[in-house]
């Protein structure tokens, strides 16, 4: 009997690369409050957040991917021509199909890249991550581009106090391949979708209904008077985001500890090897809750560009970890725990060596 022939796998993975984009509108808590009943007091106090990034109009999801790609490719010394897989994690490409994933390795001029989306919201850059080490350990792949990414500001309503205040924009990107020392510990990840609900949209896609405006049919989204707020009878609002905060609150903090906590004992590293946190971006009091459970020392850098960015989901991660980088270049090289957690609920966590 034949047998079948198999690619020469790779023993190890790491992060060769690493980029980053940021939007250049800035919202203030002050200007938050010009939409909901609350205070820079309070959300400080609540949340961490003092801003959030916003994408202008003409700045797109691919747009933002593209820019934090080019910067990890550059910086990992990788052309379009040389990537395996393009993976990006996005809950707000405006298209459910085709992925932004492809048109991304068009602009990259990765063709014939293997490309494709992945929705695991907050978890979804650590879900890529997952994805690129088994890849490139498989020998499928030699580099693969993980971008998270979102522009949450097209699928917020900002005079509801849930989720709304909380949300950024961003992207961020890491190119992944061989290494000769292990990169990427295994990954700890799953879901519980019995708290399917705790983070939402308001409906779904097919209760939107468009109506006839000089021949062409207008999508409600577009047709709020922004004076008065309202619309035609006959159309639907765009669904945007909401979410049971105390719901989340509770099973991030405890949750996520605990499977950040399996993450690192799969390492067989210890609190005190590690050289930073970076958890999911989602609130200040559930990163000091998880540092307060996993106990770590004074001597991990605990990531915090939530007070900056705000919650910027996909892109927490890459995005954190890229300031951490820029502020401590001395972490280059070094075991960082990584933890995303979000709606599904899902939630996905692995140490890295920094790029």
């Amino acid at each position: 009997m034949a047998t079948l022939k198999q690619n020469t796998p790779n023993a190890h993975t790491r992060i060769l690369g690493i980029g980053a984009y940021r939007p250049s509108e800035i919202v203030t808590n002050e200007d938050v409050c010009q939409w909901i009943d609350s205070s820079d007091e309070w959300i400080v106090k609540r949340t961490g957040v003092h801003t959030r990034h916003r994408a202008p109009a003409d700045v797109s999801v691919i747009d933002m991917a593209e820019h934090a790609a080019r910067e990890a490719m550059a910086a990992a010394g990788v052309t379009g021509e040389q990537l395996d897989a393009v993976i990006v994690s996005s809950v707000t490409f405006p298209y459910l199909t085709p992925s932004c994933a492809a048109l991304l390795a068009d602009r990259l001029d990765a063709t014939p890249a293997a490309a494709y989306d992945i929705s695991a919201a907050c978890a979804g850059y650590c879900y890529g991550v997952a994805q690129a080490d088994a890849l490139v350990r498989s020998g499928d792949s030699d580099h693969v581009l993980v971008i998270g990414v979102e522009k949450l500001s097209d699928v917020i309503d900002n005079t509801e106090r849930s989720i709304s205040f909380l949300l950024g924009d961003g992207a961020g990107a890491v190119v992944i391949g061989p290494s000769d020392v292990p990169g990427i510990s295994p990954s700890v990840w799953g879901s519980d979708g019995s708290k399917w609900d705790a983070i939402r949209m308001t409906h779904p896609l097919t209760d939107i209904r468009a109506v006839e405006q000089g021949g062409q049919r207008t999508f409600s989204k577009d047709l709020v008077d922004p004076e008065t707020g309202e619309m035609p009878e006959d159309a639907t609002l765009w669904p945007t985001l909401r979410q049971d905060g105390q719901t989340v609150f509770r099973w991030a903090s405890w949750e996520g500890a605990r499977v950040a906590k399996e993450a690192l004992e799969a390492s067989g590293l210890e609190p005190e090897d590690l050289a930073a946190f970076v958890p999911h971006q989602a609130n200040m009091r559930i990163i000091d809750q998880m540092v307060k459970v996993l106990k770590l020392p004074e001597s991990v850098v605990v990531a915090r560009d939530i007070a900056e960015a705000g919650n910027t989901s996909a892109a927490s991660i890459p995005l954190a970890t890229h300031r951490l980088l820029a502020e401590h270049p001395e972490l280059s090289g070094k075991p960082s725990l990584q933890i995303g957690f979000g709606a599904g609920l899902v939630y996905g966590a692995q140490v890295v060596l920094l790029p």
